[in-house]
């Protein structure tokens, strides 16, 4: 029998358990990427639990067991970019907003984040008030991987991550577990992922503190706070050339795995990343990043390495991208700028609309 996909209005299951307001992401065959019609289907429940006076907490999670939600719908990105549309920009607008709202949402806004949560899903989680992993989580935000820079709030996260921290997962793309996940701000309790299904008939009942605080245990031990020293060390460089030298030449066999991580990295993005969470950390609110990586987003729509990286990851799948250009010494400081610079369509402007 062929397994029936949910229709769109089945892609986020909306319900009320008690006083919470419930949201399933529900595309488990896509890791629960979200789709432009997943966000407005967010967002018009954001709109009414908003005026509801009988729900004071909001859940999410995502079906299928294996996470909350890979990511934003890649192969539709990739389709937009090859044939020059508007669609990819129009999601994104919406998406930039929903992270804002869901960052500014009136009542707790409690985030599942089990097993993968990456790119989108980093986006609709760890903006909440209460963010939960479990033993089975892994967090990313992979974008230099595809030729983007991190969106979705997530250059404002990782520059706010405690040293150097964000600026190495901002470059690598390295997916972490529960412990790092909280020390890098990304996440706030951890809780085992058989536990979750109690935590959430809890939160019906009673206050949120209380619920996690009932659930919530130490997570399992990390890897980056014994890797501390070399990465802050490397990554305070002023360019994405020294932090790599720096990497090979510290002495560490991780330093060196990192290096060569990072230069199968697109090299235009990698420069464009590191400008975008150094600019991140003196930006005083999350809308304003949001702008920011709204622009940069926008062009790199318009780049051949966004097509290639989505080739070579996802649609070919033989993880040897060909970039243009292929060096980082041959990225030029205007094609940095151009991730800055104002799209075709116009600015998100979302700083500008805050009271």
């Amino acid at each position: 029998m062929t397994e029936r996909l949910p229709t769109e209005d089945e892609t986020v299951l909306v319900r009320r358990e008690g006083r919470v307001g419930r949201l399933t992401l529900n595309r488990p065959r896509a890791l629960n990427a979200l789709t432009h019609a997943m966000v407005s289907r967010i967002a018009a429940a954001l709109t009414a639990w908003e005026d509801d006076p009988s729900v004071t907490t909001v859940v999410i999670d995502g079906a299928g067991g294996r996470g909350l939600c890979a990511g934003g719908d890649i192969r539709a990105i990739y389709e937009d970019a090859r044939t020059g549309g508007s669609a990819s920009p129009a999601f994104w607008r919406d998406e930039y907003r929903l992270n804002a709202r869901i960052a500014r949402c009136p009542m707790p806004y409690v985030a599942f984040m089990d097993g993968i949560v990456m790119g989108g899903g980093v986006g609709v989680s760890a903006h909440g008030d209460v963010r939960i992993v479990t033993e089975r989580s892994r967090v990313a935000m992979p974008e230099t991987g595809i030729g983007l820079v991190p969106d979705v709030g997530g250059t404002y996260l990782l520059s706010r991550a405690p040293g150097e921290l964000g600026t190495h997962l901002a470059l690598t793309g390295t997916a972490v577990g529960a412990a790092d996940a909280i020390l890098c701000g990304l996440a706030d309790h951890h809780v085992p992922s058989e536990r979750l299904p109690e935590l959430a008939r809890r939160l019906a009942d009673t206050d949120v503190p209380v619920a996690v605080g009932r659930h919530a245990s130490a997570p399992p031990e990390g890897e980056l706070a014994a890797d501390r020293e070399w990465i802050d060390a490397c990554y305070a460089a002023d360019s994405v050339e020294e932090i790599v030298d720096r990497l090979f030449a510290s002495g560490h066999h991780g330093a060196k795995q990192t290096a060569e991580t990072i230069l199968t990295k697109s090299p235009t993005a990698l420069k464009a990343t590191l400008a975008a969470v150094r600019g991140a950390r003196t930006a005083g609110t999350l809308e304003e990043v949001l702008d920011v990586e709204y622009r940069a987003s926008c062009a790199a729509l318009r780049t051949a390495d966004l097509v290639e990286g989505i080739r070579a990851q996802v649609i070919d799948k033989d993880r040897m991208p060909k970039w243009v250009p292929g060096e980082l010494g041959a990225v030029t400081p205007a094609d940095v700028a151009r991730f800055s610079a104002v799209p075709p369509g116009g600015d998100l402007g979302l700083a500008g609309g805050l009271s």
